[in-house]
């Protein structure tokens, strides 16, 4: 049985439907944008780069960087152990032992308080849960080290930035 002549015709123009938009298709205008675009970059007076040793970075407003804990009027610190901040820390990375304080005015203070900042992802949780502002994120961003061990801060390092 023999197809009519009108049916051969149909099958190739299926087959070819699909190519004749990209062949009625111009790339030239996209592409000169992109060249336009690459131009203006390359040409523009302003420096692209730092000279890292010699110029620093200034971190935008409401950065938040490494952790600090703060102290009181009296140079004690401020955190009253209260395990707030570790609750809240989404990255599970605040660990805290308690002990009691010395203090008339408070009944606990962190005997251990380390944060790993390796594990941390920067959110501010922590800043956020503190009922007496203990804690906070500072815009220091850069902070080196060569083992993993110096990024777990302890009490006293959280204390000195």
């Amino acid at each position: 049985m023999a197809n009519p002549p009108g049916a051969r015709e149909e099958k190739q123009e299926r087959k070819t439907a699909t190519t004749d938009p990209r062949k009625k298709a111009s790339f030239t205008v996209p592409v000169a944008k992109g060249l336009i675009n690459t131009l203006k970059h390359i040409l523009r007076r302003e420096p692209n780069t730092i000279h890292y040793p010699d110029e620093k970075r200034t971190p935008y407003p409401g950065y938040r960087g490494e952790h600090r804990l703060k102290r009181d009027e009296l140079g004690r610190e401020k955190c009253v152990a209260c395990f707030l901040c570790s609750t809240a820390c989404p990255a599970h990375c605040i660990e805290i032992v308690a002990e009691e304080a010395p203090w008339d005015d408070r009944e606990k203070r962190p005997r251990l308080f380390n944060i790993d900042m390796m594990r941390c992802i920067y959110c501010g949780m922590c800043e956020e849960a503190c009922p007496c502002d203990a804690i906070e994120l500072t815009p220091v961003f850069n902070i080196p080290s060569r083992t993993r061990a110096e990024k777990i801060y302890d009490k006293e390092k959280l204390l000195s930035l």
